[in-house]
């Protein structure tokens, strides 16, 4: 056995084993942590309603933020994608993928709700929503 360096007395394993064993039990009693996970681009209606057709990819990048992914095999379009994971559980998912013509926005596709006036495309640009 060991022995302590003040008073030269004998420790034994049994508060070792005592400590290990409690913490082991008391660790397997855990449930484990999830953390809240949001990836990509945060979309919302009033980002999507500001966009209108002929606008200059700066405008829409003012209004939409950096696209998530920039194919640079397709120059013309630029996708935008959003996940959020609370609990370990998807609660949310969007995708939005915008089309340019001449560097110009031409259309508006994906999982966001439109307007019925905006389901047949996107207002010109100049004109105000009503």
């Amino acid at each position: 056995m060991r022995t302590s360096h003040a008073g030269h007395r004998p420790i034994g394993w049994g508060p070792a084993i005592g400590l290990t064993v409690a913490l082991l039990v008391g660790a397997c009693s855990l449930t484990t942590y999830k953390i809240d996970i949001q990836q990509g681009n945060v979309v919302t209606q009033d980002m999507v309603a500001k966009l209108r057709q002929g606008m200059t990819r700066s405008q829409v990048k003012f209004v939409m933020g950096t696209p998530l992914v920039s194919d640079p095999f397709h120059t013309d379009r630029w996708d935008y994608f959003y996940e959020f994971i609370k609990a370990g559980k998807l609660k949310d998912k969007k995708r939005l993928t915008l089309v340019f013509d001449q560097d110009r926005l031409a259309k508006v596709l994906g999982d966001v709700q439109t307007e019925p006036a905006l389901k047949d495309g996107l207002p010109p640009a100049g004109t105000a929503k009503q």
